[in-house]
């Protein structure tokens, strides 16, 4: 373990989801994160189609351990009503850090002007939005480079980095070509050499290690960071030091 970083896992789940038998208990995944060596756990629910349920389950999970977890909003277009005043109670009043997407949820791809309302509110505020992408239909990483460019102020995230080839490759490309864009590491797919993938293609300032806990096994997903043939320094900032920028903490 990195002894001289403080390790901020920026993918994770609250909520219940039966069918995986993924529980809503902060104490089994405080557990997880002791024995894996991660100090916070930044989470989002995105189980519920409003906005306000899934921010006030979220903000009672994480006041249990509020110095372990950092609340994430989640947003869709689906909502009945503006997400605007909801997304400022979730930022402003609950004291959550950055704003999660999922556009498999949606028939909407992620560039689709549904979701600029979303991503207006994020680069206004300078705010860090993570999305799902993958490949679903909705959300193949290259979309990102339509969002990145008109919305300039916020940090977007790729989640999973496009998981698997070529969508992987598509998600470097992107972070290249933008400054404002950022590599998130959790995957179900394990190939060898993919951390030193995204370091060598979009600089470790714009990579960062997340777990998708508790629906993954965290330590795997640290592993592969700590093993990977990159510099301490590298490693102290995919673990860590880039989330602390991202988040204003």
């Amino acid at each position: 373990m990195i002894a001289d970083c403080e390790v901020i896992d920026f993918h994770g789940h609250v909520g219940r989801w039966d069918a995986l038998d993924m529980a809503d208990d902060p104490d089994r995944m405080l557990f997880a994160m002791d024995r894996a060596g991660i100090d916070r756990a930044c989470l989002f629910n995105i189980f519920h189609p409003d906005g306000r349920r899934g921010h006030d389950l979220t903000a009672a999970f994480v006041t249990r351990h509020p110095d372990r977890f950092i609340g994430f909003a989640y947003a869709s277009p689906l909502w009945p009503d503006d997400p605007v005043p909801e997304l400022e109670r979730a930022i402003d009043e609950l004291g959550f850090r950055a704003i999660k997407i999922y556009p498999p949820y949606t028939s909407y791809n992620l560039d689709d002007p549904v979701w600029d309302p979303i991503y207006r509110f994020a680069d206004t505020r300078g705010l860090a939005l993570i999305s799902h992408t993958g490949s679903e239909a909705t959300c193949p990483p290259r979309l990102f480079a339509n969002v990145a460019a008109r919305f300039p102020n916020a940090p977007f995230v790729i989640g999973h980095s496009g998981n698997i080839e070529p969508h992987r490759s598509e998600a470097i490309a992107v972070a290249r070509a933008h400054r404002n864009v950022y590599l998130e590491t959790c995957s179900t797919f394990r190939a060898p050499g993919v951390i030193e993938k995204l370091v060598a293609g979009a600089g470790a300032a714009r990579v960062l290690f997340g777990s998708d806990i508790p629906l993954m096994d965290p330590r795997p997903q640290l592993g592969k960071i700590l093993t990977a043939d990159i510099g301490h320094d590298d490693k102290r900032q995919i673990l860590g030091n880039n989330a602390r920028r991202l988040l204003h903490l």
